[in-house]
């Protein structure tokens, strides 16, 4: 009879608990307690970034490092692009970079060095390139030189960053021994404005500024990336770089001569060729370290 009654017991109980799962599992909510969807998102925000392998030198048995541009326009392309304004929490690749750099948590680079992370620049010179325009200004006089210091403050939230139509990436390909496999590590990101030239006759690439790509992956892995096909898919900014998903075309290579850019001995459909052949020889290269 006792088994018969916890029984029941444990019978109708089960509701109670499901339902506090349930209710446990909707997340946090807004301060109208109103949640705009089937559950509050809580898995990428609360995402723990992990930190990648550790890769010994012994290892790197061969190596090119790689600067190529991804276009936002293109069409697989337009989940970095979009939005220019914040949407549900979602913020766009160049949005949430400016965002960390704004509040100091990341450093920007000056762009016109040939060592991309040699001298960094202020945050005030960032947005100057980007084209900001200040909202007000605040005089200062330096303690040491006793001279007039002019600070100017912008908008942080209203700074035009879909003027940024292309992303240069710096990136090292190398063959790892240990793993017998071809891997590829994202150094740096510099993004790109379309500015006419002093004719208006053309348009020329301006470098905003680099950053440092390991410093900047925990920003980019909080911040869910748009889904084309599936609202529910949770995935990152992070993760889609990592997994390769966006279009780009090489832009250099290293090489001996400093460092040159293809198009300054490729013109034209040349330098697509040339391009797509760098492109090739690199996958190639894991091929020819089997040895059968």
């Amino acid at each position: 009879m006792k088994k018969l009654f916890l029984l029941l017991a444990l019978v109708f109980s089960m509701p109670v608990l499901a339902q506090d799962d349930v209710t446990e599992d909707v997340g946090e909510t807004s301060e109208n307690n109103v949640v705009d969807g089937i559950v509050a998102k809580q898995h990428i925000k609360n995402k723990r970034h992990l930190q990648p392998a550790y890769v010994r030198e012994a290892n790197v048995l061969w190596a090119k490092t790689i600067w190529r541009i991804i276009d936002l326009r293109e069409k697989q392309n337009l989940y970095l692009y979009y939005p220019t304004n914040t949407v549900d929490e979602r913020r766009s690749l160049i949005r949430t970079l400016i965002d960390a750099i704004a509040t100091g948590e990341l450093e920007a680079y000056n762009p016109n060095n040939d060592n991309e992370f040699e001298s960094t620049i202020t945050v005030n010179d960032a947005y100057q390139k980007l084209g900001a325009e200040p909202v007000d200004s605040t005089v200062s006089v330096d303690p040491e030189t006793g001279e007039s210091v002019t600070k100017f403050v912008y908008d942080v939230k209203s700074l035009p960053t879909d003027l940024v139509k292309k992303v240069m990436v710096k990136e090292v390909w190398f063959f790892d021994s240990r793993y017998s496999a071809l891997k590829c590590k994202i150094l740096g990101l510099c993004p790109i404005v379309l500015a006419k030239n002093e004719e208006g006759t053309r348009l020329d690439q301006k470098l905003l500024f680099w950053v440092y790509y390991p410093a900047a992956e925990r920003f980019l892995a909080k911040q869910e990336a748009y889904s084309f096909s599936n609202d529910a898919m949770r995935s990152s900014l992070h993760d889609r770089l990592q997994a390769r998903q966006f279009g780009s075309y090489i832009y250099k290579e290293s090489n001996v001569y400093n460092n040159r850019i293809i198009t300054s001995y490729a013109k034209g459909m040349a330098s697509n060729i040339e391009a797509q052949r760098i492109e090739n020889s690199i996958f190639q290269k894991e091929h020819d370290m089997w040895a059968f």
